[in-house]
């Protein structure tokens, strides 16, 4: 029993499934099709860069799903490996769309064209500067509730991703995020400040929840072949509508990433194929349990570990 897992963002890199573009005509097709969707250049800003204008999440965000979306179907198409038997997709933040694209239950435009909207709108949901995030190692989400609550009256902030054992993010406006982190300093907590512009899954992303609501309801989903875990309630669902209506919620809530690898582990899975540039939920998982097989799949060297 496998799961295949689905990156987010800061998984994104220039040159990401480049051998991939320039082995497979069709996944230079998908690079087409995407640029075409968009009307922009996003396959030369994933091939070439600069990593500033691939790293604005209004471009990151369709650049990771086309990454994944191609490196899913060089697996279909190259090897003998039936991807789609996984008992479950999962992906952190955006990487739920890549699931539900890859499990067929939107399209690859309607995909790619809903995550450019929601780059967008989660990055102009709070002015650049006034917002960000901050990484907390070595503690878990009930102390860092109860420091949040015990300060509630001096500053406001937000767990925006539980990722792992000891691995947690937290969002606000970095006043807020300034006062917390001198807190967790004074009580030895290790924490680090993240490059992102803006305070993602929380409830400063309101605008951006709003936009979402507009634009998913706007679109057909199809029942998902596959099992998908959604982030906001780590467990499984093929129902469109819960799917569509997770996903609006999913811009302010917390990414339940955590539990999700636990709920599937639970569920006896045994093995783990993260599909996208990076390994970085391999690592999350890593750190959750040291015993299930992890296998990274970013190029055509890596697809011989499948089999």
């Amino acid at each position: 029993m496998f799961s295949v897992l689905f990156p987010g963002q800061g998984s994104q890199s220039v040159g990401m499934v480049k051998n991939l573009y320039d082995n497979f005509s069709y996944v230079k097709n998908l690079f087409d099709q995407a640029d075409e969707a968009l009307q922009i250049s996003l396959g030369k800003m994933i091939l070439n860069g600069p990593k500033e204008i691939l790293d604005d999440t209004e471009n990151t965000q369709p650049a990771i799903f086309l990454a994944s979306y191609s490196i899913f179907n060089v697996i279909k198409k190259e090897t003998s490996f039936d991807i789609n038997a996984a008992n479950f997709f999962a992906g952190h933040s955006l990487g739920e769309y890549s699931a539900l694209a890859c499990a067929e239950s939107i399209t690859f435009e309607q995909t790619i064209k809903l995550l450019k909207v929601r780059g967008k709108a989660m990055r102009t949901a709070v002015p650049i500067g006034e917002g960000g995030m901050i990484a907390i190692l070595g503690v878990d989400t009930e102390k860092i509730s109860e420091i949040l609550n015990l300060n509630k009256d001096n500053f406001k902030c937000f767990i925006a991703n539980d990722n792992s054992i000891g691995q947690i993010v937290v969002s606000g406006k970095v006043t807020d995020l300034d006062l917390f982190s001198n807190e967790l300093k004074n009580l030895n907590i290790k924490n680090i400040k993240l490059p992102v512009t803006a305070p993602f899954h929380c409830e400063l992303m309101s605008y951006a929840t709003e936009v979402m609501n507009d634009e998913i309801s706007k679109n057909d989903f199809k029942t998902p072949k596959n099992q998908i875990i959604s982030n906001v309630t780590a467990k499984p669902t093929k129902d469109p509508n819960e799917i569509k209506n997770l996903l609006i919620q999913q811009i302010e809530k917390p990414v339940r990433w955590r539990e999700t690898v636990i709920n599937m582990i639970n569920s006896n899975i045994q093995k783990f194929i993260e599909i996208g540039p990076g390994k970085v939920l391999s690592g999350l998982v890593k750190r959750i349990d040291r015993n299930v097989k992890l296998i990274q799949v970013n190029d055509i060297e890596d697809l011989k570990n499948l089999n």
